[in-house]
């Protein structure tokens, strides 16, 4: 018998996973099962494979509803039927419109209308031949008394199934009042609940039905005709980028040697061998297609001038080198190519290609057209529920006030938050942990299939998005797809935006790309060694220049390790601090067994990178490389099976075991490698951003005003907007506020003159901001504020921000007076620009009193509009004129000794320590414009706590760790600046 079913992946309303759904259907004595989700497909391979799993004939297709209205299901009776729902249901999910109430006549696919709507459709719709009535078991008592049987209407036995018992139908009621956003009270059938949708056994549906053994009849045909086969082994990629495999290898061959000749010289034997290497495991895989696409994309955003970064397993690959999809050289990192590709892996592998965040949508754009857009998607993603989501979720729909909600998601044990109403949401929060609960978009995936990816898919439309697939990742894997991930980060904006402003300012061509070049320059050197690196791509944060400046951190290799050891699985482990410590005394090193030392003795026997798991899985586990590297994804979180899982990690100690090791020695191996868990990277990887980072670096040492300027224009780094402002004055620039005269849209640059961009004018609309760089541009500058007004129809609420800013002070005239004079002013109505006015009206002069301001009103000003003060510093605005006993530069001198500082703070970092109290980091910088570093350990953070952004007196003992000085804070509090002389 078949059942027809909901997953939880009909979004707020089902209740059991595909896997769940197979195991009950099995249990009840089903031996068939349909998956028909709510306008959605994202369960359908994950339940086919569970269905397998438990014997069990999978069917699939689709419940289409209008609301929360039940209109039909289709059905797919084949590869095809299911490619035509899928393409129906994406036509309206793409124009985010409802379907209709009748469908098309699908060929391959049968449509299901309910009891319900039946006696009304027939009247308008006569039933195709693929049609059919579907009878709930509530319903066939109103069958006795239809007359659509004797109309020959095809019905069609039709239990539907959406939770396994009761408290599975409790969930499903909370999460419709969630969908709904009510209280679970105001909950009634009108919200789409779901009648009689508990389990019942194959046998109790049969005798339901004793009276009608047609439709019992029918629902086995239905069997016959869908049951849905698929092969997950079979590829579904693009095949061939030219007309054939051969084809493919032929071409990838001649690019690849031609790359390897620009690369490395024609007379380098070792890279082409290792070339030939490659090509052959790409043409034993059939990957050409693959390496090939991939190639197309990069070349046309090289066409295209765009920027761009190849990262991740891929830079592994020589050919990838060769072909310029990295600029990471394997041979010179000695990185292996079956880290990316080798004939075990069973998963797929992908390139990660990061470009600028304004350029990123073209490249997508050009893919989505190259390559068609039946054939191209966006790669799908799961949004789940989480502690929080969770909380605030249930909380709505048990009515808890927004006070109660905060505090039950901020300290859910708290002994306030133990009663029978907090019990209940605990209760199902719990029963909803990981449960879907939106799709949504993956960071960058595309996926090219060679079929209508309408076969495998329907599509949604995210706002701002391209079509992207209803599933994630794990499904695409699971079915053969190999995705290309299309990246967008700011870094690359930094560095393609620093190029050229330096062009246009000094006249001076740089190529950026010349990294190996860049990587022997002894003041690059320099910089990185002092951890000057503000703004620099992934080496700036406070953490990362301590580290550089530990490691004392000169040459490449050492900048692609401190790349991974500042990963938060490697510095949580304990093994960031063993590295360092083993970096400045490898005579002491003690390895936990010879193995370590043979196989890590590059980063002194400690784990840095993915391929040091593996390395050690294998030489020291004596796992194979392919279980060595499930292990390895299964840690990362990339792999779904914990069973599978599981039986590696037993195996791992199983082995050891055998090997005769040390249980102590094997538990703390073991410790290291799991601490990886989700955060390691591969050394690819981190070549790939050191290669970014020098790009960065070199940047900045020499032409720093540049980068500063091109770092602001892309709102990107770790560090805010005024921290990067205090830098570009640091270089030698002189700072200007906003000026309707000078200023573009972002800032800009005019010898070492910095204007600041009208994007940080807060609540300046983005329309008028561009209407009077266009009309200023087109026109001129602006001669007065009528003219101006004249010209740009700018409104009231929009010049007082203006002028409150001081962009108006071409004028000559002080604020006070031009925000009388703005109120006064009669600007002239009218449409488009006043440039071209054949009579210019003169301007109403008034005569007013003398006004007068002061200067701290106008650091007021800039700090509520701008977000930091431009016309003076934050020590400026304090009350005391003190600055502290010790610079920043200085602390190494005063080692050990209590002292005095001050400094503005720039940011802050939590951390529980192994007890579970928090302890912070801070970062400030003091009035030279330097950084420091603070450390504050429970006891006196719960003294002395940090409030908010501000100045602040900081006492503390100067200590130091390799070369790195940090304030051990005693006391710290927060300085008042002086008053707002207007309140």
């Amino acid at each position: 018998m078949l059942a027809f079913v909901h997953s939880y992946f009909s979004l707020r309303y089902g209740t059991l996973s595909p896997e769940e759904l197979a195991v009950e259907a099995k249990a009840n004595g089903y031996s068939a099962l349909a998956l028909t989700d709510i306008n959605a497909t994202s369960g359908v391979f994950p339940f086919v494979q569970a269905c397998r799993a438990q014997g069990i004939e999978p069917l699939v297709g689709i419940e289409f509803r209008v609301g929360n209205v039940w209109v039909y299901t289709g059905l797919a009776r084949n590869q095809e039927g299911f490619r035509e729902l899928n393409e129906f249901l994406s036509t309206y999910l793409l124009k985010h419109e409802p379907v209709p109430l009748v469908p098309p006549a699908f060929s391959q696919a049968l449509t299901i209308y309910p009891f319900a709507r039946a006696q009304e459709l027939l009247l308008k719709h006569v039933l195709r031949e693929n049609e059919y009535v579907g009878v709930r078991p509530q319903e066939v008592n109103q069958l006795l008394f239809s007359d659509l049987r004797r109309k020959g209407i095809r019905l069609l036995l039709y239990p539907r199934f959406t939770c396994k018992n009761l408290e599975g139908f409790a969930l499903h009621r909370h999460l419709r009042a969630i969908d709904h956003n009510i209280l679970l009270s105001q909950l009634d059938v009108g919200h789409g609940v779901a009648e009689e949708p508990c389990f019942v056994s194959a046998g109790k549906v049969r005798q339901q039905y004793g009276q009608f053994p047609e439709l019992l009849k029918n629902n086995e045909h239905l069997v016959r005709e869908a049951a849905f086969s698929f092969d997950f082994q079979k590829r579904r990629n693009k095949q061939h980028f030219t007309t054939s495999a051969n084809e493919d290898i032929v071409l990838l061959r001649k690019l690849a040697l031609d790359g390897a000749n620009r690369r490395y010289g024609s007379a380098n034997k070792v890279a082409k061998q290792r070339v030939e290497h490659e090509l052959a495991i790409i043409e034993k895989l059939e990957f050409g297609a693959y390496f090939l696409i991939t190639e197309d994309v990069i070349s046309y955003a090289k066409k295209r001038n765009f920027y761009h970064i190849g990262r991740g397993s891929g830079a592994n690959s020589v050919v990838a080198y060769c072909l310029g999809i990295t600029d990471v050289d394997p041979i010179e990192l000695d990185l292996y190519f079956e880290r990316f590709l080798n004939p075990k892996r069973t998963s797929p592998p992908d390139f990660d290609l990061d470009f600028s965040w304004d350029e990123r949508d073209e490249v997508l754009d050009y893919i989505f057209k190259r390559y068609g857009k039946n054939h191209t998607a966006l790669m799908g993603a799961m949004v789940t529920f989480q502690q929080s989501s969770i909380l605030r979720e249930l909380g709505k729909v048990y009515g808890l006030p927004k006070t109660e909600l905060d505090a039950l998601v901020e300290r859910p044990q708290a002994s306030r938050n133990a009663n029978r109403l907090t019990q209940e949401i605990f209760r199902y929060g719990q029963l909803l942990t990981d449960f879907p609960n939106v799709r949504s978009i993956h960071a960058g995936g595309v996926l090219i299939s060679e079929d209508s990816i309408y076969n495998y898919t329907a599509l949604d439309l995210p706002p701002k998005g391209l079509p992207t697939a209803q599933w994630d990742m794990y499904v695409a894997e699971s079915i053969g797809f190999e995705k290309l991930d299309i990246l967008s980060q700011r870094g690359i904006g930094h560095i393609k935006e620093c190029v050229h402003l330096v062009r246009q300012n000094q006249g001076i061509k740089v190529d950026a790309h010349e990294v190996a070049k860049f990587k022997q320059d002894e003041k690059v050197k320099e910089q990185l060694r002092s951890g000057d690196t503000i703004g620099c791509f992934y080496i700036e944060s406070p953490a990362m220049r301590g580290l550089l400046t530990k490691l004392r951190c000169d040459n490449y290799l050492s900048l692609v390790a401190a790349s991974s050891i500042i990963r938060p699985g490697v510095a949580k482990s304990g093994m960031m601090k063993a590295y360092i410590q083993r970096f400045h005394d490898p005579g002491k090193i003690e390895h936990l067994h010879p193995v370590m030392a043979e196989q890590l003795g590059e980063t002194y026997g400690v784990m840095v990178y993915q391929e040091d798991v593996l390395k050690v899985c294998h030489h020291f586990a004596g796992l194979d490389l392919a279980d060595a590297d499930v292990l390895r994804r299964g840690m990362s979180g990339k792999y779904r099976s914990r069973a599978e899982f599981q039986k590696l990690v037993d195996k791992f100690f199983d082995n050891c075991r055998e090997r005769g090791y040390p249980e102590a020695i094997t538990k703390e191996v073991w410790r290291q490698v799991e601490s990886f868990a989700g955060y390691s990277f591969s050394k690819a990887h981190s070549a790939s951003f050191a290669v970014e980072s020098y790009q960065s670096l070199y940047l900045k040492t020499y032409y720093p005003l540049e980068f500063m300027v091109a770092v602001i224009n892309n709102f990107g780094g770790f560090y805010r907007t005024w921290v990067y402002v205090q830098q570009a004055q640091k270089a030698g620039g002189i700072l200007h506020l906003p000026c309707v005269n000078h200023s573009s849209y972002y800032t800009s640059l005019q010898g070492s003159d910095v204007y600041l961009g009208l994007v940080h004018v807060q609540n300046l609309e983005q329309k008028a901001a561009f209407k009077i760089v266009t009309e200023r541009e087109e026109n001129g500058p602006y001669t007065s504020l009528a003219d101006f007004l004249r010209r740009t129809q700018t409104t009231l609420e929009q010049l007082l921000i203006l002028v409150r800013v001081q962009a108006l002070r071409f004028t000559g005239q002080g604020k006070k007076t031009l925000l009388w004079e703005a109120h006064l002013q009669e600007a002239t109505p009218g449409k488009g620009s006043g440039a071209g006015l054949l009579f210019q009206t003169p301007a109403k002069v008034f005569t007013l009193p003398t006004l007068t301001h002061t200067w701290v009103e106008d650091a007021y000003d800039e700090m509520e509009l701008l977000g930091f003060p431009v016309s003076c510093t934050y020590f400026d605005l304090l009350q005391t004129a003190e600055r502290g006993d010790v610079p920043a530069k200085d602390l190494l001198a005063f080692l050990g000794q209590s002292v005095r500082m001050m400094g503005v703070l720039v940011t802050t970092k939590y951390v529980r320590t192994v007890r579970g109290e928090v302890m912070q980091f801070g970062t400030f910088l003091d009035a030279a414009g330097d950084f420091f570093d603070t450390v504050h350990f429970p006891p006196s953070l719960k003294a002395w706590p940090f409030k908010g952004n501000g100045v602040y007196l900081i006492y503390g003992k100067v200590v130091e760790e390799f070369g790195f000085p940090s304030l051990e804070v005693e006391k710290l509090a927060k300085l008042p600046f002086q008053k707002d002389p207007r309140y």
